[in-house]
């Protein structure tokens, strides 16, 4: 499960390698991606460029076995998976960042 720590004005989640920081106070989300040791440099965006955050399904091609993502969609058309969960588990990270951005 990923972890999120969440205030009224700053939401921050973490997972694997993935950390995304939604802060109201500046209107901003930033994202921040690592590899292996080594850090990406952190893309920005304004809150208002996030148009959905939901939950996608696939099944893996191997195994059969379910696959579960949370997904960031910006109105640029960018797509970003957050996190990697059991179902359950992806659906509340979901309820839980659409809550904070509003959707």
């Amino acid at each position: 499960m990923a972890k999120i720590e969440n205030t009224t004005r700053k939401l921050v989640l973490k997972e694997g390698s993935t950390t995304l920081t939604l802060d109201k106070d500046s209107g901003k989300a930033t994202l921040q991606h690592k590899i292996l040791l080594w850090n990406k440099k952190p893309v920005e965006f304004a809150l208002a460029e996030i148009d959905d955050i939901a939950v996608k399904s696939e099944q893996d091609g191997l195994s059969g076995a379910a696959i579960h993502h949370s997904v960031m969609h910006r109105r640029t058309g960018e797509i970003t998976v957050l996190t990697t969960e059991e179902a359950k588990d992806a659906a509340a990270t979901v309820k839980t960042l659409r809550d904070f951005v509003g959707l």
